[in-house]
């Protein structure tokens, strides 16, 4: 007689990979144009100045400057105000 059941194959054996989101360049730091600000999914973090959004939510500088954050409070169609993060290129002089 076994002391085990008999080891069949597992459903849980996978795993995705990390997708590596997040702020990449910070307040104050030197953004290159094309550079990578933030990488993330959905809107939580808005562009600004001198800065597009990527068809994957990326937020990426159109010019070289320092990076800077402001905070913004939007009013949602219901009428509540939610703060929401504008990312800003500001030029070097």
């Amino acid at each position: 007689m076994s002391h085990t059941k008999a080891g069949g194959s597992t459903k849980n054996g996978r795993d995705s990979n990390a997708q590596r989101l997040g702020v990449k360049l910070y307040g104050g730091q030197i953004a290159k144009a094309g550079e990578i600000i933030v990488r993330q999914r959905g809107k939580k973090w808005e562009p600004g100045l001198n800065v597009k959004v990527g068809k994957d939510d990326t937020i990426y500088a159109q010019i070289t400057g320092i990076i800077k954050y402001t905070e913004k409070r939007l009013t949602k169609f219901t009428g509540q105000k939610k703060r929401k993060t504008i990312v800003n290129v500001e030029p070097v002089v």
